[in-house]
C-alpha cells in the first residue's frame, strides 16, 4: 500500500473550524436519543448511542474532504488507518501500546497505598476481546478525524502542544454528555475532562514522534480504553475517589512530555 503525501494531491486542510462544528452538530442527535435510551450492554455501561457518535469525527471529516478534494481525498483519509508505513521511529509505537497499561499499573499501586479496597487480580475475560475490538473500531472512527483531519490542519498554523490543546478542549466537552449519561458526578466529570485534554497532548506527541502516523494513535485509543475496561475492579475501581488519581496520573505524564520533549514534538512535526 503506497501512502501519498496528501499534499501533493492538492489537498489541503483548511477547515478545522468548521469541522468541530460539523462533529457537534452530527453527534447531537444521538446525545438527544440517549436521554430515552437508558439501558446498555456496552463496556464500562456506556451508552448505546455512543456507537453512533463515535462515528462522527470519521464522517465529518470525509465530508470535507470530499469538498476539499473529491473522492480521491476521501480514499486518502481511509488509507491512513494502516499508514504504519510512515513510522519512522518504531519505539512509538511500543510506547503507543505500552503507556496507558504502565500508567494504569502506577494507578492501581497509588490506589492500594491509599489503603482503598480494590481487586488484587486483572478480569481476563472472553469479553475483553470484545471491547478490544469495539475500542479499535472506535478508535478508527475518532483518530481519522481528530488526527488524521485536525491535527494536520490546526499544525499548518499552529506548535503541537498548541494544537494539542485546541482539539483537546472540544474533544473532551465532545465526551460530556456520555459522562453524564453514565451518572458521573461533578468531581468526576472535571477530572475527566482535564484528563481528556491531557490524553491529547500525549496523542499529537505520539503523533508527531511516531511521523505522522494515524495508526499509532489507533492502537494507543484502543489499547487505553481497552485496559481500563480490564482494570482490576472495573471501571469504577479505576475511577476511585472521583478520578482524581488516575487522572491526575494521566495529567502528570502529559506535563512531563510538555517539560522534557516539546523541543522534540517541535522537531518533529517540521519533518514529517
Amino acid at each position: 500500500m503506497k501512502d501519498q503525501n496528501p499534499n501533493h494531491l492538492g489537498i489541503h486542510y483548511s477547515h478545522p473550524w468548521q469541522y468541530f462544528l460539523l462533529v457537534y452538530l452530527l453527534s447531537a442527535p444521538f446525545w438527544l436519543l440517549s436521554l430515552f435510551i437508558q439501558h446498555s450492554a456496552l463496556p464500562d455501561n456506556l451508552p448505546l448511542t455512543d456507537i453512533g457518535a463515535a462515528l462522527t469525527p470519521t464522517i465529518a471529516a470525509a465530508l470535507l474532504r470530499y469538498r476539499e478534494g473529491g473522492m480521491t481525498a476521501v480514499r486518502q483519509l481511509f488509507l491512513r488507518i494502516l499508514d504504519y508505513r510512515r513510522i519512522k521511529r518504531v519505539a512509538y509505537l511500543w510506547t503507543a501500546i505500552l503507556l496507558f497499561p504502565t500508567l494504569y499499573l502506577f494507578t492501581y499501586l497509588a490506589i492500594r497505598q491509599t489503603g482503598q479496597s480494590i481487586p488484587a487480580h486483572i478480569p481476563l475475560q472472553i469479553s475483553l476481546l470484545g471491547a478490544f475490538i469495539m475500542f479499535f473500531i472506535a478508535a478508527i472512527a475518532e483518530e481519522l478525524g481528530y488526527a488524521a483531519y485536525a491535527t494536520e490542519s490546526l499544525q499548518r498554523y499552529f506548535t503541537p502542544l498548541a494544537t494539542a490543546l485546541i482539539i483537546g478542549v472540544p474533544w473532551a466537552l465532545w465526551h460530556l454528555p456520555s459522562m453524564i449519561a453514565i451518572g458521573q458526578n461533578a468531581e468526576l466529570i472535571a477530572w475527566g475532562l482535564a484528563g481528556t485534554i491531557a490524553v491529547r497532548i500525549i496523542y499529537v506527541w505520539l503523533y508527531n514522534g511516531s511521523g505522522g502516523s494515524v495508526f499509532v494513535l489507533i492502537m494507543c485509543h484502543t489499547v487505553a480504553n481497552t485496559a481500563r475496561t480490564g482494570f482490576p475492579g472495573g471501571r469504577s475501581a479505576y475511577e476511585n475517589n472521583n478520578g482524581a488519581i488516575p487522572y491526575g496520573i494521566i495529567i502528570v505524564a502529559a506535563i512531563l512530555i510538555i517539560a522534557f520533549w516539546h523541543k522534540a514534538m517541535c522537531r518533529a512535526h517540521k519533518t514529517h
